[in-house]
């Protein structure tokens, strides 16, 4: 187990939080939207200085000595009759998976959750992708829909998994 700590993203981590998704988004099985695409450091810092006086979004990171090793992205679904409810995103360093890193982006997700007046977390996932199912399943996370073909993905078509957990 290695020690790591949760924290909100900074604009100092843009650099770091950039190569992290351009190194996840690269790994051959596919666990990321974008393969090689991602926003340039300049467009993540001020994304992240966007978001520091936000109710409604927030970037939170898994540090370590090495670096920054995972993020969370959640973020307040923006119309009116749904505003109970948050989208999340997660990814993890390959090194660093099943440490329990992801379990404890999600608790975060929660924690912000609750302060923010949310009480239903959704996320997608692929299908493929059963490490990451295994672990929204293990947190209690609900499958509430399969949506086909909902992604483009290097040209191709892709379906996803519409999972949620209730908060309470």
């Amino acid at each position: 187990m290695s020690d790591f700590t949760i924290r909100q993203a900074t604009p100092g981590d843009a650099t770091a939080l950039v190569r992290l998704a351009r190194e996840v988004g690269a790994e051959p099985e596919g666990w990321l939207i974008s393969t090689t695409e991602w926003r340039g450091a300049g467009d993540e810092r001020r994304y992240l200085r966007s978001l520091r006086r936000s109710r409604d979004a927030a970037v939170f990171v898994a540090d370590t000595s090495e670096g920054i090793v995972g993020r969370l992205s959640v973020g307040r679904d923006p119309h009116p009759a749904s505003s109970h409810v948050a989208d999340l995103g997660l990814m993890v360093a390959k090194g660093h998976r099943r440490r329990g890193i992801g379990r404890a982006l999600l608790d975060q997700a929660v924690e912000w959750a609750r302060g923010a007046k949310v009480s239903k977390l959704e996320l997608h996932v692929f299908p493929h992708n059963e490490p990451a199912i295994q672990l929204y399943d293990a947190f209690g996370f609900r499958r509430e829909g399969y949506r086909q073909g909902h992604y483009r993905r290097d040209g191709d078509v892709v379906d996803a998994i519409l999972m949620a957990f209730d908060v309470e």
